[in-house]
């Protein structure tokens, strides 16, 4: 594995556009994520799948959801390479259109009672395409800022682009709450869920406008000049960095699977399970994810002081005793005590997704590094069970014993992580760049 070069200087005020840039595009993937895992648990079984039983309905709808994490490692080769032989910048331009496009349809699909069994298909194959432009999407985000930045802030940097998930979920939760709240449950059914999809697009020209411009990183551009680019950067990095390829995806797992149970399951259990109102869930989604975006920026400062590993170590240290709470706290029924478990989980999971950036991206040198966080990323939610984590947790509530069961899945997920970690021995050599 290899730490990442010095990168020269930028302009402050470059640095700030640049930071902007990296973070809205994970923002938008993450909105777009929330909005389809929300109404996944709220609406969709009822207007793609009408007929099934209610948890059986869910378990479809989220298998739609699947599918958008099941094409993300096609989308992490495919833009891999074109991030490693063409540029960044491209890349970014590409999939930020895709997103927003393919968010955007779904505004417009008709429902199951329109057009019938072609209704769910077309929503699987929006996900299909849009999971592709994401899997391509986070790896040249986290670039923009770790390449442009010095490295003696590259923990900073990169927690930009990680700051997606809490502007993502905070956007989306509060566009969902202030439509629910303004319409009826049947007006919601209607053409309310509609909205939050479509106010995608506008995000999305957000994102064009931040990165048009933007120069490529002086890495990307040494590499041009000498001729350094390699031709097939994908064949190169099986060949010669799987070890890297391995550890790099090992952080994905505890955090996907911790994120999956905060902002996905909890959903379907507080509303179907435990019979509250959906306000309660979103209310602690909410406020979790408005805190967490401070919290980022400040994990990803400590990152620079007290090493990468260190501190993602100690994050899942945290989590642990936490997720054996969590059932409980959450079976108090008390809208309080759910919004605050909601809330620090989310926080804890900000403390592992702040330096997860910075831990990938320093595993590969700059001829691969597009390519290698790509994939580690992306293969690395797919193994983990970023794709099936709700299916999994669904069908786990069904056997004898669900809390447990629950419980031993999200331990065991943290496991893997911490494997992964403690395997990685010079991650923190870029903090003495």
């Amino acid at each position: 594995m290899s730490s990442l070069p010095p990168a020269p200087p930028v302009a402050a005020h470059s640095m700030s556009r640049i930071a902007l840039a990296s973070m809205v595009g994970t923002t938008l993937e993450w909105y777009d994520f929330m909005i389809y895992n929300t109404m996944s648990a709220l609406v969709f079984s009822q207007l793609f799948f009408p007929g099934a039983l209610p948890m059986v309905g869910t378990l479809l709808a989220f298998s739609t959801y699947a599918v958008g994490y099941i094409s993300r490692p096609l989308g992490g080769v495919v833009f891999g390479r074109l991030g490693d032989r063409l540029g960044r910048g491209r890349v970014l331009t590409l999939t930020v259109v895709c997103m927003g496009v393919c968010t955007g349809l779904i505004a417009i699909l008709p429902t199951y009672h329109a057009v019938g069994i072609v209704s769910p298909l077309i929503l699987v194959m929006l996900r299909l395409v849009q999971g592709i432009a994401l899997g391509g999407e986070w790896a040249g985000a986290v670039l923009l800022g770790v390449e442009h930045g010095h490295a003696s802030r590259r923990g900073l940097h990169a927690a930009w682009a990680q700051m997606g998930p809490g502007a993502g979920t905070l956007m989306s939760t509060a566009v969902i709450a202030c439509i629910a709240g303004m319409v009826s449950n049947a007006q919601f059914m209607a053409w309310g869920w509609r909205i939050p999809f479509a106010l995608s697009g506008l995000l999305a020209l957000v994102g064009l406008w931040l990165r048009h411009g933007i120069t490529e990183p002086g890495s990307f551009e040494k590499l041009r000049r000498t001729g350094g680019i390699a031709r097939s950067p994908v064949i190169h990095l099986l060949r010669h960095h799987m070890r890297a390829v391995c550890i790099a995806a090992s952080s994905r797992i505890g955090p996907d699977v911790l994120y999956a149970l905060l902002v996905v399951f909890s959903l379907t259990y507080i509303t179907q399970v435990r019979g509250l109102p959906r306000s309660v869930i979103l209310c602690g989604m909410l406020s979790g994810s408005a805190l967490s975006l401070p919290a980022t920026v400040g994990f990803g400062m400590l990152a620079d002081r007290v090493g990468v590993k260190k501190l993602f170590l100690a994050a899942i240290c945290c989590a642990l005793p936490f997720v054996c709470v969590f059932f409980p706290l959450m079976n108090t029924g008390t809208s309080t005590i759910i919004i605050v478990t909601v809330t620090v989980g989310l926080i804890v999971h900000a403390a592992m997704y702040a330096v997860q950036g910075a831990f990938i991206t320093a595993c590969f040198p700059a001829v691969i590094r597009y390519s290698g966080s790509s994939v580690s990323y992306t293969f690395g939610s797919l193994a983990g069970g970023g794709a099936f984590a709700p299916l999994i947790m669904t069908a786990l509530f069904r056997t004898s014993h669900p809390i447990g069961a629950i419980v031993l899945y999200v331990v065991a997920a943290f496991a893997a992580t911490a494997c992964g970690l403690l395997f990685c021995n010079n991650i923190d050599g870029m903090e003495h760049e």
